[in-house]
């Protein structure tokens, strides 16, 4: 069984499920920042899913994507990484510079993830970066072998390879992520007992998680319900401290501007804690079926109301019997089996053709 380090790099080197006979697909899955604290919490946790399937796996850090010197640093890196480790396939974990970075560092079958800004707007950075991020990402998606989007509303945003694009979302740790006593958690975080807490996870782009509307649409539900808190995250809570607030918040409140496949939504369904969000992303189809929760307009009056609903019921919901298939375990086969899918394509297109295949 493999050593498991968060370090530039995590190698598996001999995966537990796999036959002896048979080498499983070598993968270099590419992740940009450090690796630390909440930083592609999401991509982290599939890599480390990923290393306890039928496939070796090792893990590069994009450290530096700021300027031009520290990019041509990072490339050469890349290379090198690439050199030594000889990757079947090389997945990188986001778009835009990280894709795009990946497929000139190789020649060799590219996988990419795109998870929401990559192809989305952000309104929290310029429009010119903006852009030229996006059209980055639609460059790596034209050289990808194969392309994962956590949302259909992603892969309608692709520009080439829509066809070959799929939909697979991020996993959810079910083990982690679990109903736990509300009091015992709100004792261990410090809030008091009665306390009426809706949850937002304001992460490190408030404006595009639309947090002004959050807090508009909070002080309207107050006058509603009475004293209530509307307590934020932003991204600096350990991330296994985040199960203790979603067990022990009354609801969760998703404002976001664009989305790809939120997260803390499918973390907050494995905690049963009812959930309250505007139409964005794939919260719509995550939600079906999951009561009590709701989707609502972009509107603060119609929110509230919508949060006072949930609050006046005070009841979990039945949010984790529609998460269950979305378990890390269950999203690291299919992905598996993309990776296996694009390996054997490759390795079939370069044998020689002989006489009785003809």
């Amino acid at each position: 069984m493999a050593a498991t380090m968060e370090s530039d790099v995590l190698v598996q080197t001999q995966p537990r499920s796999c036959v002896a006979a048979v080498r499983s697909p070598r993968v270099l899955a590419v992740i940009p920042g450090s690796g630390e604290g909440m930083s592609f919490i999401f991509a982290r946790r599939q890599v480390a899913s990923l290393a306890e399937t039928c496939v070796e796996i090792e893990m590069f850090y994009l450290r530096s994507r700021r300027s031009v010197r520290q990019l041509v640093g990072e490339w050469y890196r890349l290379r090198k990484t690439v050199k030594r480790y000889s990757p079947d396939l090389i997945h990188a974990q986001y778009g835009t510079i990280t894709s795009f970075l990946c497929a000139c560092s190789s020649l060799r079958p590219l996988a990419v993830t795109f998870r929401g800004s990559d192809l989305n707007s952000d309104p929290s950075i310029g429009s010119a970066r903006r852009g030229f991020g996006f059209l980055l990402s639609q460059l790596a998606a034209l050289r990808a072998s194969a392309i994962i989007c956590v949302s259909e509303s992603l892969r309608g945003r692709l520009w080439w390879g829509r066809n070959k694009a799929v939909v697979v979302p991020s996993g959810v740790d079910l083990s982690l992520f679990r109903p736990m006593d509300k009091e015992q958690c709100r004792r261990t975080i410090g809030w008091r007992k009665g306390m009426k807490v809706i949850l937002f996870n304001a992460g490190r782009s408030p404006s595009l998680k639309g947090l002004p509307l959050a807090r508009e649409a909070a002080g309207l539900a107050e006058q509603m319900v009475g004293p209530l808190e509307l307590f934020e995250l932003h991204g600096e809570t350990s991330p296994k401290q985040i199960p203790l607030y979603l067990n022990a918040a009354d609801c969760l409140l998703l404002t976001s501007q664009f989305e790809g496949s939120p997260n803390i939504v499918k973390e907050a369904m494995a905690c049963n804690l009812p959930v309250v969000s505007v139409d964005v992303g794939d919260v719509a189809e995550r939600l079906k079926g999951v009561h009590p929760s709701c989707i609502v307009a972009r509107d603060p009056a119609e929110i509230a109301k919508a949060v006072e609903s949930v609050l006046a019921l005070g009841v979990r919901s039945n949010g984790r019997e529609h998460v269950a298939h979305l378990s890390e375990a269950e999203i690291a086969r299919k992905i598996c089996s993309i990776y296996n899918s694009v390996v054997y394509s490759r390795q079939k297109a370069s044998t020689p053709t002989t006489a009785n295949d003809r």
